[in-house]
């Protein structure tokens, strides 16, 4: 990357391009390389020149920064479309799992090094489905009508990826909307539904605004010191200055006061995943290469680790920053999702190489990799079927842990048990029927809370998504429902009561599902979504098949691409975030090339859900407390104290009784993206009950009441980390205190 900033460095820059177009010119997809290399540098120059000029004539800065921005937007797109054509045709000329009629699909064993070497090339832009070029009467295989496909129709699919762009493959993740290999005039086999009504909940919850994020909210997570911690990109605006003069990039919220304080980090987190290691300290994993024209103290995050420590107990590591020590990921991953395992070591998955276009199999990383519990890499990434299988839709795939120890893999519409110990897939599933399910078309998957009642069996819902990246896709009402260790699983279709894209589903310690966020049209991509999706919908998984959904209260404040919902200690929900513009913009601009109609969103709102409105607040079990602030998953009980409401129970003469009384653990995860990567709830049995060592049950009136409850047995159904306590009475839960789990 360039750090110049003067104009009269351009004959300097000019012989860095020339130098650019000159590497390996005999290797077809350097070609690419060399585009993509051109097309940076010059807009490095363009971007440097309105920079010194803004600041030489700052009466002139919002002028000069809209034309700076019109010369860059035309600039890039015509970068990308040569980027586009070059990559075409090398797909064209090697068609690797891209196969055409007549092609042979295999999995590269590697990770191509041309791709590593193009991780220098960062970009501020997202990853976007373009394709290979599709010559007439070359696609001569039989056609596809019924929406299946698969390799048993002669490995010849074609699927709309947006309005300029068809993908070419021969598994499911090539079909969808728009033409396949033949005319799309047949049903699929297997319909999802589509929307259904959603009565009105009777108690809605309801919205507040209480605060500003500083930065805008890509990712996010709530830390054991009961702060929020937002972690976005490298941006030319935000709401915090830092000490060095930089914008801030991360904030820790505090909720006490609604405030934020920037942090620094020294790699940009641009779209990473993440997780919790054992100790509580929190991790962001991969990212996206430096912009040194706007920060040149923040390097290239492509394998970046950062650590953040926060405490239940030691209050001087509030507002310090990432620490990054060094250690790296063994390979570059952008778009990567992060399991927290039994042991405390961290799987992570797929990435972009590079950030180009993922129709290219040279720039896509369909490997996993293993960190300790410190975090820190086995330095070996290993190529996975699922993921190789599904490019382009491969990235952020959706991970759950399950109580066999084997990780619940689902990406695009496929789904897999997969075995980390031998690197084997146990089991595959039926695709679930409709559209795209992750990136660039994610809707969210949600583990439901797990119990004994089961034996700890996981059940998962997966709901939205999309059709393909465009702002004109139509989104996907269907939910599919599945309990993966069932000897015949398969998916058991619901709907929402219309399509949502980029949707949170947020557990909460009643054991319903919060649905947040999201838009009704479009994809994931600057400029990509509209239609904003505003009301809640409240899910709950033990009502009959078809009365599940019910809606809450509507939101004011569309939430889009880089949104944030997490569920808060005590029990209400933040939202935050919304920032689908390349860089910050303040205003909506109208008739903008991608989108400006929804812009970058740093207001904070609290959703209150139905158990806390109006009156019920009041029957909040209070003063709770743990008997150690150390769990272990083994089977072992621990107590917890707690003062009920004088009203808590329906019979208060009689007092509050054992079966009015639950304990949750709860795990918030790493949320970005529509993800909630770790995100579970164990709902824990009960087995003693005292009230003060005097009398069984509580007395009604305010008095102490003491409850034994039994963890799970293994560290598969709560994996170490930090962990939320939530007693319930009445349904109405308390104000949740921070455990370490194991």
């Amino acid at each position: 990357m360039i750090h110049t900033r003067k104009t009269a460095d351009v004959g300097l820059l000019f012989r860095e391009i020339v130098n650019a177009t000159l590497v390996a010119p005999s290797i077809p997809e350097h070609a690419a390389l060399r585009v993509a290399g051109v097309g940076i540098l010059l807009n490095t120059v363009v971007q440097d020149v309105f920079l010194d000029a803004r600041k030489k004539h700052s009466r002139f800065r919002r002028p000069l920064h809209r034309l700076a921005q019109i010369v860059v937007a035309a600039m890039r797109s015509q970068m990308l479309l040569a980027i586009q054509l070059v990559l075409s045709v090398v797909a064209a000329a090697h068609m690797v799992n891209g196969c055409q009629s007549g092609c042979n699909d295999t999995i590269p064993s590697t990770i191509p090094s041309t791709a590593q070497s193009a991780t220098a090339l960062s970009s501020s832009q997202e990853p976007v489905i373009t394709a290979a070029l599709v010559v007439e009467g070359q696609n001569t295989g039989p056609s596809t009508t019924n929406g299946t496909c698969g390799s048993s129709n002669g490995g010849t699919h074609l699927r709309k990826a947006s309005l300029r762009s068809i993908v070419c493959g021969n598994t499911t993740s090539h079909c969808g909307a728009g033409c396949q290999s033949g005319p799309c005039n047949g049903p699929v086999d297997v319909p999802a539904p589509g929307p259904s009504p959603a009565p009105a909940a009777p108690v809605p919850g309801s919205f507040d605004i209480v605060g500003q994020s500083g930065v805008p909210a890509m990712h996010a997570g709530v830390m054991p010191n009961g702060r929020v911690i937002f972690l976005d990109k490298v941006e030319n605006y935000t709401q915090i200055k830092l000490g060095n003069g930089q914008y801030a990039y991360s904030a820790e919220y505090d909720l006490a006061t609604n405030t934020a304080v920037g942090l620094q980090y020294k790699t940009n987190a641009f779209c990473s995943g993440g997780a919790f290691l054992p100790d509580g300290r929190w991790l962001s994993l991969g990212g996206n290469g430096p912009l040194s024209f706007i920060d040149d103290t923040v390097g290239d995050g492509f394998t970046g680790i950062r650590y953040l420590e926060r405490s239940a107990t030691d209050p001087k590591l509030n507002g310090q920053g990432w620490n990054e020590p060094g250690n790296k990921l063994s390979s570059a991953r952008w778009y990567a999702s992060a399991q927290t395992m039994s042991d405390g070591s961290i799987f992570v998955a797929s990435g972009s190489l590079n950030g180009l276009d993922p129709t290219v199999p040279a720039n896509n990383n369909p490997t996993y990799e293993v960190l300790n519990n410190q975090g820190i890499s086995n330095g070996v990434s290993v190529p996975m079927e699922i993921l190789a299988k599904n490019q382009p839709y491969y990235m952020y795939p959706f991970l759950h842990l399950l109580n066999n120890g084997s990780l619940f893999v689902f990406v695009s519409k496929s789904a897999e048990l997969f075995d980390i110990s031998t690197n084997t897939t146990v089991k595959t599933f039926p695709d679930l029927p409709g559209d795209y399910r992750t990136y660039p078309n994610t809707g969210t998957s949600v583990l439901l809370p797990l119990s004994s009642a089961n034996n700890w069996a996981p059940d998962i819902v997966i709901c939205g998504g999309g059709a393909y990246q465009d702002i004109t896709s139509p989104t996907d009402p269907s939910c599919g429902r599945i309990q993966p260790l069932s000897p015949n699983a398969t998916w058991e279709m619901d709907s929402m009561p219309e399509g949502r894209g980029m949707v949170d589903g947020t557990l909460l310690p009643d054991g319903t599902v919060i649905f947040l966020n999201g838009c009704n049209r479009g994809a994931q991509g600057f400029g990509l979504g509209a239609d904003p999706t505003l009301e809640a919908l409240i899910y709950n998984a033990s009502e009959p098949l078809g009365r599940r959904f019910t809606t809450g209260a509507s939101s004011t404040v569309p939430r889009l691409y880089h949104s944030v919902a997490l569920l808060l200690p005590d029990a209400t929900v933040l939202l935050a975030g919304s920032n689908p513009v390349e860089m910050p913009v303040l205003n909506p601009v109208a008739g903008q090339p991608p989108s400006e109609d929804y812009v970058t969103e740093f207001r904070v709102e609290i959703y209150t859900p139905p158990y806390l409105q109006g009156g019920r607040a009041d029957l909040r079990p209070t003063d709770v407390r743990v008997s150690s602030a150390r769990l272990v998953a083994d089977g072992g009980t621990f107590n917890v104290t707690f003062t009920p409401a004088a009203s808590a129970s329906a019979s208060a003469s009689a007092g509050i009784e054992m079966g009015d009384v639950s304990v949750v653990l709860y795990h918030g995860g790493f949320v970005t993206h529509s993800l909630h990567m770790g995100q579970r709830m164990a709902v824990l049995d009960t087995v003693g009950w005292t009230d003060g060592g005097v009398a069984v049950g509580g007395d009604g009136n305010g008095g102490k009441v003491e409850v034994e409850v039994r963890m799970p047995p293994s560290g598969n159904v709560l994996p170490p980390g930090p962990y939320l306590v939530f007693v319930l009475v009445d349904g109405v839960p308390g104000q949740g205190v921070f455990v370490s789990v194991g």
